[in-house]
């Protein structure tokens, strides 16, 4: 598994505190350049790890704004990494750069052996998307699907944002329509957060912004997974619902503690044990630290990983590593419930309180 952050943004959104850099036009394809020379060298330093990492295969360009990227330097970047073919392979898009690039792009990516698009829509309301500051409105994110799919896409994930203060039943339920009438192969749905640093963080200082209260954005989420529910989508994670088959390997993988190696600046590294490594937020020549888990910091991460898929942990493994008592009692109450192959999982209807869940058992 390959992870490689792309640092560029064309703007910020109000809520994203990832690491990113927006250049001014002239001085873009300068620091493109700069990026890519620095992801090259990281990929000759480091590549006996990539080798290393044996089994699935699978490569996610994200940032950021991978898209914002020129497709000449995203081919350096992955002809240099040699590494495929791949059993996935990701990229996150924006639907304006499909727009404004169109098919000629699209079948570029296509051919440099892209499987997957993942491409952020979070709202249908123009009036939200305009509140996050995306650079999108409804019509053109219809219009980069349409783009996608005539240019030969047939995986597609669209990401969508709840739990906002203002987000009323009905824009989130038309929403949810409008994504479905697009028939993407999955969909993954976040709750709005507020992170420090962000510009919505600051909007909450001044008193600009009211963050939603838990009984709307558990509301809020039953709509989202009654709909797609009904739509044939299955909930396999708790912010991710899929068409059978159509799972994301890559993110799937994560929950199964694989080992994967990070590329890029703020990119971080798992050994698949206790090892975990990041590198620094520097635009070029960023430098890498890491850290061992201790055996509770792995116990802890298994629990809160595995438990946010639909099929759970074992059984056997549970009753290793927690309380006899403890999880009997959530069983009892229904918070625990049996799945595929001798093993316990969270139910639907629990989802939204799986913190809770989890930090009762760790």
């Amino acid at each position: 598994m390959i992870y490689l952050h792309v640092p560029f943004c064309k703007s910020f959104c109000a809520y994203c505190d990832f690491y990113s850099e927006v250049c001014p036009a002239n001085e873009s394809a300068r620091a493109q350049k700069l990026f890519v020379d620095c992801v090259c060298r990281e990929i000759d330093a480091r590549w006996e790890e990539i080798a290393a990492t044996e089994g699935l295969r699978t490569l996610y360009i994200g940032g950021g704004t991978p898209s914002v990227l020129d497709i000449r330097d995203l081919e350096r970047v992955v002809r240099h990494l040699d590494a495929g073919p791949f059993e996935e392979f990701t990229i996150e898009v924006n639907p304006e750069d499909i727009v404004s690039k169109g098919a000629e792009y699209v079948r570029a990516l296509l051919d440099l052996g892209v499987t997957r698009i993942s491409m952020g829509v979070q709202s249908m309301d123009d009036g939200i998307l305009r509140w996050m500051r995306r650079r999108h409105d409804r019509s053109r994110a219809v219009e980069a699907v349409r783009i996608l799919r005539e240019a030969g896409v047939e995986n597609l994930g669209l990401d969508l944002i709840f739990g906002l203060s203002q987000l009323s039943d009905a824009q989130w339920t038309e929403t949810l329509d409008r994504v479905l009438q697009l028939h993407p192969e999955h969909i993954s749905a976040y709750q709005l957060s507020i992170e420090p640093g962000s510009a919505l963080a600051e909007m909450v200082r001044q008193g600009t912004y009211a963050e939603a209260g838990e009984s709307l954005c558990r509301h809020q989420y039953e709509l989202l997974c009654s709909r797609l529910t009904k739509a044939g989508y299955r909930h396999y994670e708790i912010s991710n619902f899929a068409l059978p088959g159509r799972e994301a390997v890559h993110n799937r993988a994560y929950w199964q503690r694989l080992p994967y190696v990070g590329l890029g600046p703020g990119a971080h590294s798992f050994d698949g044990v206790r090892t975990r490594s990041w590198n620094s937020e520097e635009l070029a020549d960023w430098t890498r630290t890491s850290e061992t888990l201790t055996e509770q910091d792995a116990t802890v991460e298994t629990l809160m990983l595995g438990l946010r898929t639909d099929k759970g942990l074992p059984e056997a493994w549970l009753r290793a590593h927690c309380d006899p008592s403890t999880l009997q009692a959530l069983m009892d109450e229904g918070a625990l419930v049996p799945a595929a192959d001798q093993r316990l999982r969270i139910p639907e209807d629990c989802f939204f309180v799986s913190d809770d869940i989890i930090r009762t058992l760790a």
